[in-house]
């Protein structure tokens, strides 16, 4: 299951607003591969497609490609803000580096 966090959440809702879509969900799509897996990517659809599976975290519509159902089993969507920057952060503790790169640590 994919969880949203409350902060993701309230954010999401935020955006969804302000851009006029609050009818929207949130894709989540394989946005393609490292060393450690899939990497994710999120955008906002009005939709799912036929082959979507369709959840709901947090007041959040979710879409993702049913083939993906496995892999993001335990995926998780923050906020963060910090000195750094802000923005969606996609964590899943699934993911393993296992091809012996060096960044990697």
């Amino acid at each position: 299951m994919i969880e949203i966090t409350d902060t993701a959440a309230a954010e999401l809702k935020q955006l969804l607003e302000r851009e006029k879509k609050s009818d929207h969900g949130l894709r989540v799509f394989a946005a393609g591969m490292s060393c450690s897996g899939i990497q994710y990517g999120l955008s906002l659809e009005k939709s799912p497609k036929t082959e979507d599976t369709v959840l709901e975290s947090n007041g959040i519509k979710l879409f993702f490609d049913r083939d993906l159902q496995d892999d993001i089993d335990e995926l998780r969507i923050d906020y963060i803000d910090n000195d750094y920057g802000k923005g969606f952060i996609i964590n899943n503790p699934n993911l393993r580096c296992g091809s012996g790169c060096s960044s990697c640590g």
